[in-house]
């Protein structure tokens, strides 16, 4: 009874929106004719309304050839995974459902379950469960198991039944009111549905989660089931400042980590690491009423109110539901990267940070700044001694001319910015510094002495008084091994 009345509000709420389609579309033709009748009275508005038509049928043609991507992750069977696989299908049992037809290990902060419906969500197919190998990697096994729980609990539901029709209706009207931003008026119409339709959508949702929060707390307990609730919360941000700042450095570095998987494992149990997940879930508050879940504090709090069950807790990692964590951490890398990432060669996460950083930070700096004061100075080569001499000679504001010729954004500390960068690029190739990795901050340019190395103070100083400053720095450097015939790397390797 509860999947036909959910799919009857679904079916009124899509039919209301193609109702609303078919009016303008019937409206406009109706116009159209009696426009053409009277012998082009009215055509202005015919034309107007024919094109908000013409909009519209563009707008679900596009919809309706959209395809979904292949299916990401790494789909194991039970042979692959028989311990993920029994605890799943246990679950599954107490939960109430059918187990999934197909497990795939994803990498991502996330736990998911889909189905492939008929009908409008009356007849189920297949069912596929998502499971991410960040999760496996931090939560206990009494907390990996509140999460299937929780997920197959939307089976259990049968909240999974609409969410095909109702990711349709969705993409169907944000795809409608793109395609109207020449028709405000009309626009405003759909927009006004589609607020109203997600808000039905989502405060079901909302309602959804609770009671898959439930089947958590009913298999794992209230510990483990809120445990893992603060976990993922924390953890995403996380993952996703890794992929960023990390992750982010193959480019750059030319290099992919030899481990992946254990850079984030480093980095999420990191003290530092770890008080920052800790405050972004304690700042969690309210939350939108187009949120598809509702806040953390409400779901903590129903967890709270639910009874405890007989649940005897499981401490160990939940990588221990893995037959080789590290094999299967080594296929969700493979399939999170790109095929030009993946035939790059690797690199500790020492060395890739050291590399990425000192092309990302410095190498275009340095080539940039010292080609500038080669054409400022006229030197036969490009060195970084012409713009610290080109500085000396009161040509600081061609100077910076120069670097925004060659690309850079112009601003107050541009020099500034630029010339320390440069600085640091020849500390490094002397072999005075290396950019040093740090699983709790951004990577920092270190001495030999094991010092951090911080020149912006410095440098603002010399480009506001060169005459004298630039003495200082020309020794500091001939100090620190820079010699002033130092040319920076002009050419360029693919990044």
């Amino acid at each position: 009874m509860k999947v036909a009345l959910r799919a009857a509000t679904a079916l009124g709420l899509l039919s209301g929106f193609y109702l609303l389609v078919g009016i303008i579309v019937v409206a406009a033709i109706v116009i159209d004719i009696g426009s053409i009748s009277r012998g082009g009275q009215g055509l202005q508005a015919a034309l107007v309304l024919t094109m908000v038509a013409i909009a519209l049928i563009r707008a679900l043609i596009v919809v309706s050839r959209r395809r979904s991507g292949g299916e990401n992750g790494v789909p194991v069977g039970t042979g692959d995974e028989p311990e993920l696989w029994r605890n799943v299908t246990e679950l599954a049992e107490r939960v109430q459902t059918r187990p999934p037809d197909e497990i795939r290990i994803i990498a991502d902060v996330n736990a998911a379950v889909a189905e492939d419906t008929r009908y409008l969500g009356l007849k189920a197919t297949k069912r596929r469960m998502y499971i991410g190998m960040p999760l496996l990697m931090t939560m206990t096994v009494s907390e990996m198991r509140s999460v299937l729980a929780h997920e197959l609990g939307h089976y259990s539901g049968s909240h999974t039944r609409l969410g095909a029709p109702v990711y349709r209706g969705r993409i169907s009207l944000i795809a409608t009111v793109q395609g109207l931003e020449k028709h405000p008026l009309v626009q405003k119409i759909f927009v006004g549905y589609a607020k109203f339709y997600l808000r039905v959508s989502q405060a079901v949702s909302r309602r959804q989660e609770l009671e898959a929060d439930e089947h958590s707390v009913a298999v794992a307990g209230r510990a483990a089931a809120a445990g893992a609730l603060r976990k993922v919360h924390g953890i995403a941000p996380a993952w996703g400042h890794f992929l960023e700042s990390y992750l982010g450095l193959i480019g750059p570095a030319q290099s992919r980590p030899d481990d992946l998987f254990g850079g984030f494992h480093a980095m999420v149990t990191d003290p530092v690491r770890q008080r920052e997940m800790a405050a972004v879930v304690a700042e969690e508050g309210e939350r939108s009423p187009y949120d598809s879940h509702p806040a953390l504090p409400e779901r903590l709090a129903a967890i709270e109110r639910a009874p405890e069950p007989d649940a005897r807790p499981d401490d160990r990692p939940a990588t221990t539901l893995l037959a080789d964590p590290a094999a299967m951490a080594r296929q969700v890398e493979e399939s999170l990267l790109a095929p030009p990432a993946l035939a790059l060669p690797t690199a500790s996460w020492e060395d890739l940070v050291a590399r990425g950083m000192y092309v990302a930070a410095n190498r275009e700096a340095a080539r940039d700044l010292a080609t500038a004061g080669q054409r400022l100075v006229g030197s036969p080569q490009p060195r970084l001694d012409d713009a610290f001499e080109a500085l000396a000679r009161g040509h600081a504001p061609q100077l910076r001319a120069e670097l925004v010729n060659a690309g850079w954004n112009d601003g107050e500390r541009l020099l500034d910015h630029v010339i320390a960068r440069a600085v640091e690029a020849a500390l490094i190739d002397h072999g005075s510094a290396r950019w040093t990795l740090s699983w709790s901050s951004a990577p920092r340019l270190l001495d030999l002495a094991g010092q951090e190395i911080k020149l912006d103070e410095f440098i603002a100083a010399v480009v506001a008084d060169p005459a004298n400053q630039v003495p200082i720095l020309r020794d500091w450097l001939a100090r620190s091994g820079v010699h002033a015939d130092y040319g920076p790397q002009l050419e360029m390797d693919p990044a």
